[in-house]
């Protein structure tokens, strides 16, 4: 049942639904309450990466998910309810986390737009110094997206590109997506597994012994 603060997950249009995926399952399956809020745009990129055809309830997500999931451990906001909760100040949140984002979601963020729901509870976040994580994806930048990154940088949010490691050894494209999820989660002070952490140069070579 969910009795403790939520974690607002905004998912935007860009390529990259399955770093998306993989935090909501960390999140889900760890107990951590989510508030979950798909823009209208991300609704035809998840049909296009995960043929998933998304409605705002249980059963489109345990169709992108690939798990039953309690309605008790996540609510839906539709992207133009401007009167949910996480739009005002006054709705406790642990933070937000908009991944994958679009470069349009952080120009209007950085701008302070609030055209719809999810740059409105961004917004939101910022203003009450709560912790806000845009997950950008795409490559290469221009330049006013530069700026606009700089600009959330400035305004206290952290900008965490969907750049994965390669040092722990990653041996299949899930890991590599993982990577990143467990890396939103960090910031978020959210333990989990999803990958191994460095341990330094004595911690590889220990392993290189046991190894042989």
């Amino acid at each position: 049942m969910k009795d403790r603060l939520p974690l607002v997950v905004g998912v935007t249009g860009a390529s990259g639904t399955p770093y998306a995926r993989s935090l909501l399952l960390a999140l889900l399956d760890g107990g951590h309450a989510v508030d979950l809020i798909v823009s209208r745009a991300a609704r035809l990129t998840l049909l296009d990466e995960a043929g998933v055809a998304w409605r705002d309830d249980g059963m489109a997500l345990s169709a992108w998910l690939g798990r039953d999931c309690s309605q008790d451990d996540i609510t839906f906001w539709g992207p133009l309810d401007m009167a949910a909760g996480p739009s005002s100040g006054s709705y406790r949140t642990r933070g937000m986390v908009i991944v994958p984002a679009t470069t349009g979601s952080c120009a209007g963020i950085a701008l302070g737009l609030s055209k719809d729901l999810l740059q409105r509870a961004a917004d939101v976040t910022l203003k009450e110094r709560r912790r806000l994580v845009v997950v950008p994806r795409e490559t290469p930048l221009a330049r006013s997206t530069l700026v606009h990154l700089l600009e959330l940088h400035d305004a206290g949010a952290v900008v965490l590109p969907a750049s994965p490691g390669f040092y722990h050894g990653p041996t299949d494209l899930q890991e590599l997506v993982d990577f990143v999820a467990g890396k939103i989660l960090d910031l978020f002070e959210i333990e989990h597994d999803l990958f191994r952490r460095w341990e330094g140069r004595l911690g590889a070579a220990r392993e290189a012994r046991q190894a042989t």
